[in-house]
């Protein structure tokens, strides 16, 4: 397993501690100059991790993950790596079974698979690790996340067999692997992420990543990217309240327990200690966050549909002018074309007179010889 990581230190250790319980042989773990503590965590693991140090901050995970998987292949001969982040918890779909289990069953002719990240909800806090909060699974429609301010729900992981040659992009959700059919029956994997675990958290890692992205002029992520829209959220003032909305509320949990749209989800709670203690957040914090979050959303929805309409027609406009341009293209091409036709005309027409005067001339000709 892979990780890279910055500032995890409410979540890191227990991560570590379930993913070396389910048989995970080797962890390597690059730390991306944490400064909370997280690197203390790590280091108190000793020899049952290899622990690396990368402390640029300019959103290399692309380079900093390849190169770890990599290794992970030719240093330590890995069957299969999963590339990791902090707040994933690896699970088999069947209860009773480890992932040492699963992956030990599982063919390495399928190269790669992908693993759905299911993310957790509950209760919103100030601080807090929030392991035996967040209890249920989160299958809202992507209607109801875009109401939030959640573009969709988490992209699903990429597992792979160990390869000298391995590309991860995009976090770690794809490699440049394709799948060799179906993974089995019985030997399915999943991830339970918890990337809201507490305001103190979110705030931290909203802004860090947008400082990082800030800091490398060479990534242009598109406006529409969560984390920049996060970003400029907390830019704005108006991140805690996009915060404290995205987790349901006591009416909108129990009837989403009673639709099945939140199904309670204890694995990790019953087993995996948080290692910093829940700090409610405060009362005014949640009220402005509940009054003044569906408005913020609503309204950026609303910009945001304006400019796609606004994209819709500059592009509608610029497909018009593109055929206008093939016809006028087109126009040419017969002008020239009848250009060609009247030249061959005139020239025709220019020699017409002196055919005329040849042929009289021999005319004349053949009376004086005849004579």
């Amino acid at each position: 397993m892979t990780l890279m990581v910055r500032d995890e230190a409410d979540v890191i250790g227990s991560m570590i501690e379930h993913s070396l319980a389910q048989g995970v042989d080797t962890l390597i773990v690059t730390d991306n100059g944490s400064l909370d503590g997280t690197v203390e965590i790590l280091e108190s693991f000793g020899d049952a991790i290899d622990l690396r140090h990368d402390p640029v901050q300019r959103k290399q995970q692309f380079s900093v993950v390849t190169g770890m998987a990599r290794d992970a292949a030719t240093q330590y001969g890995a069957d299969w790596v999963i590339n990791a982040d902090a707040d994933e918890f690896w699970l088999p779909t069947a209860g009773g079974a480890t992932l040492r289990e699963v992956f030990e069953l599982l063919p390495r002719e399928l190269a790669t698979f992908r693993v759905d990240v299911v993310d957790m909800t509950g209760a919103p806090a100030q601080r807090g690790t929030g392991l035996q909060r967040l209890v249920y699974r989160d299958t809202r429609p992507v209607e109801r996340l875009n109401e939030l301010g959640i573009h969709a729900h988490s992209t699903p992981d990429a597992v792979h067999v160990g390869s000298a040659e391995i590309e991860v992009a995009q976090g770690n959700h794809f490699v440049n692997l394709e799948q060799n059919g179906e993974v089995p029956n019985g030997l399915g994997v999943e991830v339970l992420h918890f990337p809201w675990r507490s305001w103190e958290q979110f705030e931290g890692k909203v802004a860090k990543a947008g400082q990082a992205y800030a800091a490398n002029p060479e990534l242009q992520p598109s406006p529409n990217h969560h984390g920049m829209r996060e970003y400029y959220r907390w830019l704005a003032g108006a991140l805690q309240a996009y915060y404290v909305i995205r987790h349901p509320d006591a009416e909108e949990l129990a009837a989403g327990i009673r639709d099945g749209v939140f199904v309670e989800e204890t694995r990790i709670a019953s087993t995996v200690p948080s290692a910093v203690p829940d700090v409610p957040l405060s009362d005014d914090a949640l009220i402005a966050g509940r009054r003044f979050g569906p408005v913020l959303a609503a309204s950026e929805a609303q910009s945001i549909g304006e400019l796609r309409a606004k994209d819709a027609r500059i592009a509608e406009l610029l497909r018009n002018v593109d055929e206008g341009k093939q016809r006028i293209d087109g126009l040419i091409d017969e002008v020239r074309e009848a250009g060609d036709r009247i030249g061959a005309l005139q020239l025709e027409l220019n020699m017409l007179p002196t055919r005329r005067i040849k042929r009289a001339a021999g005319r004349v000709v053949d009376r004086v010889r005849k004579h």
